[in-house]
């Protein structure tokens, strides 16, 4: 099986720690910006960033619509932090001309771990990731309120206030979403989970 090609969208965020992720997870990484280049990519990473920005960047790129039509097509795709907002089919407290790729029946929460200076870090859990908790880096970050039926839970976070927890990961089909930021931490199980993914979709093909 050939090495599969991840691009992450260069527009804004974390994107060199996600190309060294995903390098670590033995796939060739390049940077994405415009609809030619996303037509090179097995598969794509949405980088953490502001999720406003980064919509509004994507239209001015032209690269918004081809991504949605990758998505819909089965492209898979691997969204952080903004990417998860990204990814959502609805999002609140996002601002009223925001705009998502969609694809994940889910319903996503703007800043919703509170505002920069609340930043934290935490062991998580995570699906198929069972030897040892991940660790999350969580900026700004996002939580799932609500998700549909075909959304598989695949981390939860305890509430720091009582006993609900949040969702802060998420797949469905070849769509995977995480509230924080497995990129910043030099633990790259979740970026090989990806690569998994987009091996077994490639193969599937």
């Amino acid at each position: 099986m050939s090495t599969p090609v991840i691009g992450v969208l260069a527009l804004q965020g974390d994107v060199r720690e996600h190309l060294v992720a995903l390098a670590e997870a033995d796939a060739l990484a390049r940077p994405v910006r415009r609809a030619e280049e996303l037509a090179e990519v097995d598969a794509l990473v949405i980088p953490g960033g502001e999720s406003t920005t980064m919509s509004k960047l994507a239209l001015l790129f032209g690269v918004m619509d081809p991504l949605r039509e990758r998505v819909a097509a089965g492209m898979p795709v691997y969204g952080t932090c903004a990417g998860m907002i990204m990814l959502a089919d609805k999002i609140l407290d996002g601002r009223e001309d925001q705009e998502s790729v969609g694809g994940i029946d889910m319903t996503v929460r703007r800043n919703a771990f509170g505002r920069q200076n609340e930043s934290f870090e935490s062991g998580i859990a995570f699906k198929g990731l069972d030897d040892a908790p991940v660790h999350g880096v969580f900026i700004r970050a996002p939580w799932v309120e609500a998700v549909g039926a075909g959304v598989e839970v695949l981390a939860e976070l305890p509430g720091a206030d009582g006993p609900e927890s949040r969702i802060v990961a998420v797949r469905q089909g070849n769509l995977l979403a995480t509230s924080f930021h497995p990129e910043l931490t030099g633990d790259h199980r979740v970026h090989a989970y990806f690569v998994k993914m987009v091996e077994e979709h490639l193969a599937a093909e």
